[in-house]
């Protein structure tokens, strides 16, 4: 197990994995691994459990094996805690305790400085704030929210039920980017193998032939020669494309925002991105919102949570309408940018003084849509794909063969 080092307040506290080895009570062999900063720190964890050591070595890896911090960690620790707290262990006891059980270095020393701020007179919601790129905005509030009301427990279990759909809601739509995408690389793959390695073969042999080719199979070996010329020009271009893409979209918000409208309009993928922007800032709203976290404010974090540059700005001008004294449906309707369905079931929401329960409802309902289309997507791209993969690798196939049946004819 870790053990947990009292620092100065915002010092970085930087842990490693080391494997050990040694005899145990009764002269038995033992081994296993710890999350420490030094060696030193190792033996002494080691020799207070009557451990005789024997050998230990820092594991390897980039980083020195600290790992690095994804939402799913957030959500386990945000799980623990809630359990400690509910269990009634003290703040900083439970932090102690979840950092001691983390298995990833980076992920316990994050923990463990945000013990130590919390030590030093922050409260629990300042410490978090602390690291703004693992805990956003939705989830300090939350806590803050349930620092002020006395129920921090409830507030941990609900930010890790949000983010555990969230994350759930992310990786549906990942699949349905990253099928098509992975099928269609490894058809232009298997393609570029066969015109640059396989078709100059067939080439060699029919210089002897001595006899006019087809169309198909001069075309097919104008395609290899011009393939086998200019192929690392393709790659460099894909390569530099990407980059270009990657790079404005960060430091154009312009161009980024553009790059968002028009993945909305894609067949198929627009429409599952389309709703998944929905049940997310649907899902934040209400999370936000029924923590006490007044509207405006929720909006203001939602509009960050959709994932979308297009539904981002449409939040921020919901947002304006709202503290002008709008209501939210009307807002939302403003926009022209939200379905019907989900405008109104947040109007009766707004009437039957159950917004948060609504919300919840709209959320759950376009969730249910993306996982209905991208199980729809990849039954539909499937026949697509090998099709379209017959008519690739066949139809060079059957353009090298072709000589050889009409010299077979002729024979």
């Amino acid at each position: 197990m870790a053990t947990a080092r009292k620092l100065r307040p915002n010092q970085k506290v930087k842990l490693y994995r080391w494997n050990w080895s040694g005899k145990g009570p009764g002269g038995r062999k033992v081994g296993g691994e710890i999350i420490a900063a030094q060696k030193l720190e190792v033996e002494r964890t080691l020799q207070g459990q009557n451990i005789i050591v024997k050998s230990i070595k820092r594991k390897g890896g980039f980083g020195g094996g600290m790992g690095k911090i994804g939402p799913r960690d957030v959500m386990l620790f945000a799980r623990q805690m809630s359990t400690m707290i509910r269990s009634g262990v003290p703040l900083l006891q439970g932090l102690q305790v979840v950092a001691e059980s983390l298995k990833k270095p980076a992920m316990s020393a994050m923990v463990q400085e945000v013990m130590n701020d919390v030590a030093a007179g922050a409260s629990f919601s300042d410490a978090l704030k602390r690291h703004p790129q693992h805990f956003d905005r939705l989830f300090c509030n939350l806590v803050e929210a349930g620092e002020q009301s006395g129920s921090l427990d409830r507030m941990l279990d609900r930010v890790a039920t949000y983010k555990e759909k969230v994350e759930s809601l992310k990786g549906r739509v990942k699949k349905a980017l990253w099928y098509p995408a992975a099928v269609i690389a490894v058809g232009i793959g298997v393609t570029a193998l066969l015109l640059i390695k396989v078709v100059p073969q067939f080439e060699s042999l029919f210089h002897g032939f001595g006899a006019e080719l087809p169309a198909m199979t001069r075309m097919t070996i104008a395609l290899s020669e011009f393939a086998q010329a200019y192929w690392w020009w393709g790659v460099l271009g894909v390569a530099a494309l990407i980059f270009f893409i990657r790079t404005g979209m960060k430091k154009s918000e312009a161009f980024a925002y553009r790059m968002h409208a028009w993945s909305l309009k894609i067949p198929v993928i627009g429409q599952i991105l389309d709703k998944s922007a929905v049940a997310r800032y649907s899902r934040t709203l209400s999370t936000t919102f029924a923590a006490g976290v007044p509207l405006v404010e929720a909006l203001d974090t939602a509009s960050g949570a959709t994932g979308n540059k297009v539904y981002e700005r449409a939040v921020e001008q919901i947002r304006e309408d709202v503290a002008t004294g709008q209501q939210l449906a009307f807002a939302m309707r403003m926009t022209e940018q939200f379905p019907p369905l989900a405008i109104q079931m947040v109007g009766i929401g707004e009437e039957a003084g159950s917004l948060d329960a609504m919300l919840n409802r709209v959320a759950d309902y376009y969730e249910e849509e993306v996982d209905n289309m991208v199980d729809t997507l990849t039954s539909l791209l499937e026949p697509f794909i090998i099709v379209v993969l017959g008519v690739l690798v066949g139809g060079l196939v059957i353009s090298m063969y072709l000589p050889i049946f009409e010299l077979g004819s002729v024979i």
